[in-house]
């Protein structure tokens, strides 16, 4: 009786291990895989503190540039803008109010074509010409890229980073290029954010002014600190993992 029961007693012990065994081994698998640095842009910063990134996309037209401006001064809010390099060519003085005003300025492209569709020397030409652009305007050399639509491939990304650029996208999309109500746009963003977060806005976007103050007195009554891109993704010792998240080391 007594040899049965110790018999017993070591089979459950030895599957008990086993157990252990298969569960290390997946978590040190999952733990090899998530910190694979992924191809893919960074749409959101890994951090517990209360800081995220307002981005403003601007393409075909000067939009709404002085409204944004006067409601980011009013609250003493940093933002981050994407241009592109065409529409650098008609509106060099508001590039440089832009970035005179304390912002930061971001490279979207010469043409704002679709990344996955051109070679790598289209891409090189795109972002060298706009940077260049940029630089002439401002004195400093900007990092950031943003794809136009926010479509661009593993071999893409790769191929910009070895440039020397950060591709970022984003995880909260106000919505605002759809030209829907502000109090739509507001609720959207309010409830999609989060620590890290990366907020796309559009410069073209109709009463974005309207939207852009709630929104802000909003974050700000929240405890939230709103940043410039680069003042909130890291600049080394990090990962992005496959949902796009930049995750220190």
């Amino acid at each position: 009786m007594f040899a049965r029961a110790r018999a017993f007693l070591s089979s459950i012990i030895l599957f008990l291990l086993g157990l252990v065994l298969i569960f290390s081994l997946v978590y040190c698998i999952r733990i090899f895989l998530n910190e694979q640095n992924e191809d893919i842009p960074i749409y959101r910063v890994d951090t517990k503190k209360k800081e995220i990134a307002l981005t403003f996309d601007i393409s075909y037209n000067e939009g709404n540039v002085d409204k944004i401006l006067d409601v980011l001064d009013k609250y003493d809010v940093k933002a981050t803008f994407f241009v592109v390099g065409n529409w650098v060519d008609k509106n060099q003085d508001v590039v440089k109010k832009i970035h005179d005003r304390g912002h930061e300025i971001g490279n979207h492209s010469y043409s704002h074509p679709y990344f996955n569709e051109i070679s790598e020397q289209e891409m090189k030409k795109e972002l060298d010409a706009t940077s260049k652009k940029i630089k002439d305007i401002t004195g400093e050399d900007t990092k950031l890229f943003r794809p136009p639509y926010g479509e661009i491939n593993e071999n893409g990304v790769k191929f910009c980073e070895s440039l020397g650029y950060k591709v970022i996208n984003w995880d909260v999309d106000s919505m605002d290029w759809k030209n829907i109500k502000g109090i739509y746009i507001i609720d959207r963003v309010a409830q999609n954010t989060s620590p890290g977060s990366i907020i796309l806005f559009h410069g073209e976007g109709s009463n974005i002014d309207e939207y852009l103050d709630s929104i802000i007195e909003h974050f700000q009554k929240s405890g939230y600190k709103m940043l410039k891109l680069s003042d909130l993704v890291y600049d080394e010792d990090y990962y992005i993992d496959s949902s796009g998240v930049q995750r220190h080391k």
